[in-house]
């Protein structure tokens, strides 16, 4: 029984019901959003999503049993914990103070498109391999903020109070430029002078403009952080996240070949080679890592 329950739930017809299942559920939460709808058919609404719900919390039942009396492996999964607690958080009897909570669970349940598709897990398993690497890409593209803001208050403060004024003010600003929404409009103004930029007039009334042209200055300025804070970091940002991704789906397909040596108990001689060639090479990174240490040590006095 729980080889039959194991096969139906690795099943591609499974897969494709219950996909299908979260892309209604999906629909369900953009329909309720409609005042019209939810008046004329709210009942009809709220009945159907609660079918999804037991319908949910059936695939999760499946899927428990699939593993026999070793239900527990189901929560070894973190995509099924996920699952797990939104069926459950659906489920409670919350009064009226926590309904954005409820709505916030159903509106969550879309996120299981991410692990009803294994190519959209492959990229989120990227996203979060990648993040220690984009910590230290993003604390330098900080420390870059800082300096290109601290420099924006002290050369235009005074001839741009409303983009430059303060330091959060100047960091709001090199966000706007780096995404490169009207940043030129920010560059004119230092490069030509506040008094030839048609400011609201509230601004005008709140502000002490002292209009300082700087051609050459302004140019550089915001040419040279572009250039740095979109054309290179961004780009190392990206660069991290497709390593990521090549080195998961590295890892994805040595899981698929383990499992099927596991599942039939031969591979073939293609198989059976590159999976050689990986174990060598995580030896050779274990070698590498194990003569760091000792070098290091040795080192030490």
């Amino acid at each position: 029984m729980t080889d039959r329950l194991a096969q139906l739930v690795d099943s591609k017809p499974f897969k494709r019901i219950v996909l299908i299942l979260i892309l209604f559920a999906a629909a369900l939460v953009g329909l309720e959003t409609s005042p019209e709808l939810m008046a004329s058919h709210g009942k009809l609404l709220k009945t159907m999503d609660r079918v999804v719900v037991w319908l949910f919390a059936l695939e999760a039942l499946v899927k428990m049993a699939a593993h026999g009396r070793r239900f527990y492996r189901y929560f070894l999964d973190p995509w099924n914990v996920f699952d797990f607690v939104i069926v459950v958080v659906c489920f409670l009897p919350l009064q009226s103070q926590y309904a954005a909570v409820l709505r916030l669970a159903r509106v969550l349940r879309t996120l299981r498109l991410v692990s009803g598709i294994p190519k959209l897990q492959l990229l989120v398993g990227s996203l979060l391999k990648s993040m220690p690497a984009m910590v230290y890409v993003g604390a330098l593209l900080g420390i870059m903020f800082y300096v290109y803001a601290v420099l924006g208050v002290f050369l235009f403060g005074a001839n741009d109070p409303v983009h430059f004024r303060d330091l959060p003010k100047a960091l709001l600003t090199l966000f706007r430029v780096v995404t490169l929404e009207d940043w030129t409009d920010v560059m004119y103004i230092q490069m030509y002078g506040s008094d030839q930029y048609d400011f609201p007039p509230q601004d005008r009334q709140r502000f002490e403009f002292e209009s300082r042209g700087r051609p050459l200055v302004g140019a550089l300025y915001f040419v040279s952080f572009v250039l740095l804070g979109t054309m290179i970091m961004l780009n190392l940002f990206i660069g991290v996240v497709i390593k990521s991704m090549e080195e998961a789906e590295d890892e994805q397909n040595r899981a698929k070949r383990e499992k099927s040596l596991h599942a039939d108990g031969h591979l073939t001689a293609a198989e059976e080679l590159v999976l050689m060639e990986e174990r060598v090479d995580e030896l050779a990174s274990q070698v590498r890592s194990v003569r760091h240490a000792l070098e290091r040590r040795a080192k030490k006095p």
